[in-house]
């Protein structure tokens, strides 16, 4: 059957993809790991991980979609008929319906706190940036309306279409990306004493690695790549069978890396300058930040672009998680795109509400001790994205035929055969293994 949508080109789905890698947790997540875990050092591990483990998922899930031209579920029952393998597929859409319905709280959030910033009200709230914060999460009808408002936006432009929306907007959000880390780098490292922050983040410290910054370092490394949700089965199924698979898989991994040393080059140096403890997760984000650029020449001006930055970052992966459901119900389906878009976005919202009210009228119900919100995250990132990319991994090197794999991997270059060895090695032997020693580190078994 004729692909319904295909990217414009080889930069138009390395922007997509990289765009649905790059997400909230590569920008304030893995700064902050880092300087706490060795600086320099453990950016080598963390580099060390993403080449001998997140490439060759990254590169296993590529050739999935592209073998088969299919989307996530479609993709599996091709390649192995009449088994159960397809519940992979499943599982994906699943694990990204659950993701994005309290992934778009945090959006929302961050819609909130642009709406603070242009009119005015960002600095007037009692208590400071903490009080704005806490008054930000704990009004109930202010995070549905934003969560809402931000599922808005992903919704309009997955309906759009592959080229038409998805493309299209990721070509104008990620050069955005590029450019207003720059200018807050540049900013940042002007700033007196800045160059402590610098040295906090890359300097290579060995003895501060553990054995829990090495596992970080590995769940990392597959975590920050959108790999194990068969999201990018999805989106290379999209891509032309004439491409090469390894260039675009190499740039993803590249861009990934880079985009997370310049979030703490933006970061680190403005929090050093100012004497501000370095904080993880929504605390750097929306309470430690904004009051470092309260303090500097134009500070208002800095924290909208930094907040526009992070939302540009958050929808880019939000429009790759609505677009492997949306893909699932309508390609080569002949569904109406839009109405699946609208149908599907609904229902993430619907489900996300009891996220959205975790910490405010919900704020006393707990599972196995966790708030709901943090539940879904404890799910998501910790149970259901292992076992996805331990299953792909197993799928790829052992229900797949080598001379399939070998043919997607050297399209483009016959050189590749020696890279194919190793790829096929890693997958089979190392990747397995390693997600499955990180799996038990994050559960407590290890």
């Amino acid at each position: 059957m004729q692909q319904e949508e295909q990217w414009s080109s080889k930069l138009g789905f390395v922007l997509a993809s990289a765009g649905s890698a790059i997400g909230l947790g590569a920008i304030w997540k893995l700064p902050y790991v880092t300087g706490m875990s060795g600086g320099g050092a453990f950016i080598l591990l963390f580099l060390l991980f993403s080449v001998l483990i997140g490439f060759p998922l990254l590169l296993g899930e590529f050739i999935i979609g592209r073998s088969t031209g299919k989307e996530a579920v479609s993709a599996y029952k091709k390649i192995a008929p009449g088994s159960k393998w397809h519940w992979i597929g499943y599982l994906g859409v699943f694990t990204c319906f659950i993701l994005l319905s309290f992934y778009s709280v945090i959006g929302g959030w961050i819609v909130q706190y642009l709406f603070y910033g242009v009119t005015g009200m960002i600095g007037q709230f009692a208590g400071g940036y903490e009080g704005l914060f806490t008054a930000t999460v704990s009004n109930p009808i202010g995070a549905v309306a934003a969560q809402a408002a931000f599922l808005l936006l992903t919704i309009l432009v997955v309906a759009k279409g592959v080229q038409n929306g998805i493309e299209k907007m990721n070509k104008i959000m990620m050069p955005a990306l590029f450019i207003l880390f720059i200018v807050l780098i540049v900013r940042s490292l002007s700033l007196d004493n800045a160059m402590d922050g610098v040295s906090f983040f890359l300097y290579p410290d060995f003895s501060n690695i553990t054995a829990e910054s090495v596992l970080f370092a590995m769940g990392q490394s597959f975590f920050s790549l959108s790999v194990g949700v068969s999201v990018m089965v999805t989106y290379s199924s999209y891509l032309s069978k004439k491409e090469s698979l390894v260039q675009p898989a190499v740039s993803v991994v590249g861009v990934n890396l880079f985009i997370s040393i310049l979030a703490g080059l933006a970061i680190f140096p403005a929090v050093f300058s100012l004497g501000v403890e370095p904080a993880e997760g929504p605390g750097l984000l929306f309470i430690v930040l904004p009051s470092v650029f309260d303090q500097i020449m134009f500070g208002k001006v800095f924290l909208f672009l930094f907040l526009a930055l992070f939302l540009f970052a958050t929808l880019t992966s939000a429009f790759s998680m609505l677009e492997i459901v949306v893909a699932a119900l309508t390609k080569n389906k002949g569904g109406s795109r839009g109405k699946a878009a609208w149908l599907t976005g609904l229902g993430i919202f619907l489900v996300g509400i009891p996220s959205a009210l975790s910490y405010s009228v919900l704020g006393d119900a707990t599972i196995f001790g966790k708030t709901i919100f943090d539940s879904a995250d404890f799910l998501v990132s910790n149970i259901l994205m292992p076992v996805g990319a331990l299953l792909i991994s197993i799928f790829v090197s052992y229900k797949m035929k080598k001379d399939i794999l070998r043919s997607e991997v050297i399209q483009g270059s016959k050189g590749l055969n020696g890279l194919f060895s190793v790829w096929f090695l890693l997958m089979r032997y190392v990747v397995p293994v390693v997600i499955v020693v990180v799996f038990l580190n994050v559960v407590g078994v290890i």
